[in-house]
């Protein structure tokens, strides 16, 4: 794998018109790796809903606040950070979304979804400021 011991990172401002361009640029590395269609979409939606999180919940939409997206390529696996420039959270705190009085609730979605859908997933403060959220996808053998 020519992809495998590469970095990609890119860095854009807090808005959500950069979106697309996060999720197209996730869905090449993970052609790239060879994860299959099924999986590199549920990563795609993963890494879309942190990026989302850290400009609307870590940014607070704020333009002059960058999101840095960061992608470690292994052989098998894919490492995404992205880090906003908030005030950090507990990640703890979160309701429940899966709770009968939150099932409506919009709220909390997207950590669910990055925990459903990635292997590993951490939260650390960057010592500068702000959350780095790190989520582990490893890519299965095709059947």
């Amino acid at each position: 794998m020519k992809a495998a011991g590469n970095t990609i990172e890119l860095s854009i401002g807090s808005s959500f018109e950069f979106l697309e361009l996060v999720s197209s640029i996730t869905i090449n590395i993970l052609q790239m790796i060879g994860f299959d269609d099924d999986t590199a979409q549920w990563v795609e939606l993963s890494v879309r809903e942190s990026v989302i999180n850290a400009i609307k919940h870590g940014n607070k939409e704020d333009p002059s606040k960058p999101v840095d997206v960061k992608f470690v390529i292994g052989e098998k696996e894919v490492n995404v950070f992205v880090r906003d420039r908030g005030e950090g959270f507990d990640p703890s705190q979160l309701p429940d979304p899966l709770d009968p009085e939150n099932l409506l609730n919009p709220n909390g979605r997207g950590i669910f979804y990055m925990r459903t859908f990635m292997d590993e997933i951490e939260y650390l403060q960057h010592p500068e400021g702000g959350t780095i959220v790190r989520m582990k996808k490893m890519c299965k053998a095709k059947e």
